[in-house]
């Protein structure tokens, strides 16, 4: 197995979230024709916050640079990682032993970053040559499969997808949750510590999936009666779960909303109308997330609110990505 190389981008990288990453989108050359897909955006902005944590599982299981490319073809109802000229070389059960062994081994990950179209690490849509005389994009690359089978909570993305300002933002608010969810467990998950984790994250979950809030919450209201570890797991499932719901301008109005509920006392009648005024052009396409979030956080500064100021869902991420910025 090739062992794993921590790329490091100065010497803040030990407060950084590890993230584990084809290495080719970093500008290793392990491509199979010796090239690399260097993703600027990944490293250099991304890279402010994120541990890059680099795997080529083609080259874990053997395979040299350059190489003879490989496709996914299906034979017999199942998908194999074959040479595109070489019907002999078959690296499917290697690529596969290998995503599993990093999905069990690699725990401190909080999300992962793929290579798109890739036979070995493409998240979706590869394509699949043998049934039909054209090829269909509906596979997803051995490895990949592999590793979001064993650690089926853990965000994952494309770096193709990741140019969507949506499909960004929803990542890496993922990961920060994922990663605040292994402090937590870090610490000694307790019923306690549960409901802390739950109360801090209600807006975002509900920003996503209301019908999995009201099932998550109901999930931590017995928590104190079984085996926590269980529940725990069974939470972190219906979380990320819900989490890959895309939250819509309709969702966020509803919780920006209710957030202005909480400061309608401390309102004149301009504050509070120039607070709906932006809220409604936000839902109606006008205007950013950002700039009603903004005036949020401004008038909690004026009127501290405790429930509210440990939500999460005001900062949920650095504002120096301006993820919200572009939804």
């Amino acid at each position: 197995m090739m062992p794993a190389i921590i790329y490091r981008m100065n010497a803040e990288q030990a407060e950084k979230i590890p993230i584990g990453i084809s290495s080719c989108l970093l500008g290793q050359e392990v491509r199979f024709d010796g090239g690399h897909k260097h993703n600027a955006y990944i490293t250099q902005n991304l890279g402010e916050f994120f541990e890059f944590i680099p795997f080529c599982p083609e080259l874990a299981v053997g395979m040299s640079v350059p190489r003879p490319p490989i496709q996914l073809r299906e034979m017999n109802n199942k998908l194999h990682a074959m040479g595109v000229k070489d019907p002999l070389l078959d690296k499917t059960d290697a690529l596969s032993a290998y995503g599993k062994e990093i999905g069990y081994q690699q725990r401190q990950l909080c999300g992962y970053i793929l290579k798109k179209d890739s036979p070995s690490c493409g998240m979706e849509r590869v394509k699949v040559y043998g049934k039909t005389p054209i090829p269909e994009r509906r596979g997803r690359g051995i490895y990949a499969a592999a590793l979001m089978a064993a650690q089926p909570s853990l965000p994952v993305e494309e770096e193709g997808r990741l140019m969507d300002p949506h499909l960004r933002e929803n990542f890496v608010e993922r990961v920060y949750i994922y990663s605040r969810w292994q402090t937590y467990q870090t610490s000694g998950m307790t019923a306690a510590a549960l409901v802390d984790f739950h109360t801090r994250h209600k807006f975002i979950i509900q920003a996503h999936d209301e019908v999995a809030y009201r099932e998550l919450g109901r999930l931590v209201s017995a928590a104190g009666k079984g085996n926590i570890q269980d529940t725990a797991e069974n939470y972190l499932q219906g979380l990320m779960t819900a989490l890959k719901r895309m939250a819509t301008t309709r969702t966020h109005t509803n919780v920006l909303m209710h957030i202005m509920g909480f400061l309608k006392q401390h309102l004149d009648s301009h504050d509070k109308q120039e607070l709906l005024d932006l809220i409604d052009a936000y839902r109606l396409g006008k205007l950013p997330l950002i700039v009603p979030v903004t005036l949020l956080k401004h008038f909690l500064r004026l009127y501290p609110d405790d429930y509210i100021n440990e939500q999460f869902y005001l900062n949920p991420h650095p504002r120096e990505l301006m993820l919200r910025n572009h939804i």
